[in-house]
């Protein structure tokens, strides 16, 4: 009989009290990445489908060694961690693949993600930051990490972080929810009081 893995599992809260991560000490989808919305989706990969047997789950982004799960349910996460803990160790001692190689076909690639951006910013982020003089602009897409440059009115703006974390990156996130993260590409050191040039 096999014996069973020490797997550690380090949960870690978000800026979003719905969303919490989990890295774990064990690979779960090597170099790739996948976006689990529905029960549906999660067929087909036994970790993917311990996780959504779990009430309250209702997203699971699985990126190398980490899962990014957001809930859709009142339970406290230390509730929840535990069970997921549980399916997470459990399905990785089963020895079963933990996940389908299709699962990754689901998520959008690098081109489809640059074009629903630009058009968000084009049609509805940069006329909203136009009134302060500042713009938004993609600067690059790495897997499902999305670089964002800002400029005029933002660029060295002391409420851009404010913006990009608060505005756009939820914008982007509701738009495309398999980004994982939307990361700030601009050089503010340079932007001295651009907004009164």
């Amino acid at each position: 009989m096999n014996e069973e893995k020490k797997i550690n599992i380090t949960g870690e809260p978000t800026l979003d009290p719905q969303v919490c991560k989990f890295i774990v000490d064990h690979p779960l989808f090597v170099d790739k990445s996948c976006n689990c919305r529905t029960k549906d989706m999660a067929k087909g990969s036994p970790l993917l489908e311990a996780l959504f047997a779990i009430d309250g789950i209702g997203q699971v982004l699985v990126s190398d060694n980490t899962l990014t799960i957001a809930k859709n349910s009142t339970a406290p996460w230390p509730e929840l961690g535990k069970q997921i803990g549980i399916a997470i160790r459990d399905t990785i001692n089963s020895g079963v693949t933990l996940i389908s190689d299709r699962a990754e076909t689901m998520k959008p690639s690098e081109k489809d993600i640059r074009v629903k951006i630009e058009k968000l910013f084009k049609d509805e982020i940069n006329p909203q930051i136009a009134s302060h003089g500042g713009f938004v602009e993609l600067a690059y897409v790495e897997d499902t990490k999305v670089f964002v440059r800002l400029g005029g009115g933002c660029q060295g703006c002391s409420s851009a972080n404010v913006t990009l974390k608060q505005g756009i990156a939820k914008s982007i996130q509701q738009l495309i929810p398999e980004i994982t993260e939307v990361l700030d590409a601009t050089d503010h050191a340079s932007g001295l009081n651009p907004y009164y040039q």
